[in-house]
C-alpha cells in the first residue's frame, strides 16, 4: 500500500517519527492505525453499554467483591 501525503502532512509525519522513536513512517502508521482500532472498539463497547438494560446500584461491597477475583486470578 502506497499512501501520497502533500509536503506538510509529511513533515508533520517525519516530525512524528524522529521525535517519539518510530522506525519509519510506516511504523508511526501503523500505530495510528491501531489505536484507530482500539478507539473504535471502546466506542463499540461503550454504546452497547449505554443500550444495555440497567442494573441494580453498586456499592462498596460489589467492588470489593471484583478485587477479590482479581486476586484469585493472580494466584491461579
Amino acid at each position: 500500500m502506497n499512501i501520497s501525503l502533500p509536503e506538510a502532512l509529511k513533515s508533520f509525519v517525519d516530525e512524528q517519527v524522529a521525535s517519539h522513536g518510530y522506525s519509519t513512517s510506516s511504523e508511526y502508521v501503523r500505530e495510528l492505525i491501531r489505536m484507530d482500532q482500539d478507539r473504535q472498539n471502546l466506542r463499540a463497547l461503550l454504546l452497547e453499554g449505554a443500550a444495555s438494560t440497567p442494573t441494580s446500584p453498586v456499592n462498596a461491597a460489589y467492588f470489593d467483591g471484583l478485587r477479590e477475583r482479581v486476586k484469585r486470578r493472580k494466584t491461579a
